[in-house]
């Protein structure tokens, strides 16, 4: 299966806030999309708490082009830099469900700044009325920065509803707040290895 990460309601009252505020004519906001996310049933709080430290040995044979550990567990982003200098720990969000959760090795195969969301077909199957592209700016779900990973669909990204961080929250991808994927994104290269568990 495949999966993508969703936008939110938030997301488009946040543009259409930013559009009122331009003085858009009301025909030009009656065409904005009104989205309504999927039930999410969690009653654990964010898990700020729950952070820890790891050392990357355990998970890489070497830093070579830097490491990305996300836990799903503690719902934490962990960097290494390839010469072991730079250590980040960031909160993120992870998928709303285990059969959404991707685990294993990947690599970041690619980088942009202002990202446009494209929805998969299972969220067009899932969500038909939800639009299926989203260009970037403020109504954008991922964010200001997306790390593409060699799994199709899978991303580690920004996102304009920083409620969703430290949450099961996503379609699959793995979500931090738009500064943390800002300094991630300019730590991060092409073949960052990446490895969630």
């Amino acid at each position: 299966m495949s999966y993508s990460c969703s936008p939110s309601r938030r997301v488009f009252a946040t543009g259409l806030g930013a559009a009122l505020a331009a003085g858009l004519a009301a025909p030009a906001l009656a065409q904005v999309p009104q989205l309504s996310d999927p039930v999410i049933t969690e009653t654990v709080p964010r898990n700020a708490s729950g952070f820890r430290t790891h050392n990357w040995r355990p998970y890489f044979s070497s830093l070579r082009n830097g490491a990305i550990l996300v836990d799903t567990r503690s719902r934490a982003l962990h960097f290494w830099s390839e010469d072991a200098k730079v250590y980040k720990l960031y909160p993120t969000s992870i998928p709303m469900t285990e059969g959404m959760t991707r685990r294993g090795r990947t690599q970041v195969i690619r980088m942009v700044e202002g990202p446009s969301w494209t929805a998969t077909p299972n969220m067009r199957r899932r969500y038909p009325h939800w639009p299926a592209h989203i260009p970037p700016g403020p109504s954008n779900p991922l964010g200001t920065h997306a790390l593409y990973l060699t799994w199709e669909y899978y991303r580690i990204h920004g996102t304009q509803d920083p409620r969703k961080i430290g949450r099961r929250s996503s379609s699959g991808c793995f979500g931090l707040y738009n500064e943390s994927i800002a300094e991630l994104y300019g730590l991060a290269k092409l073949g960052t290895q990446v490895m969630v568990v």
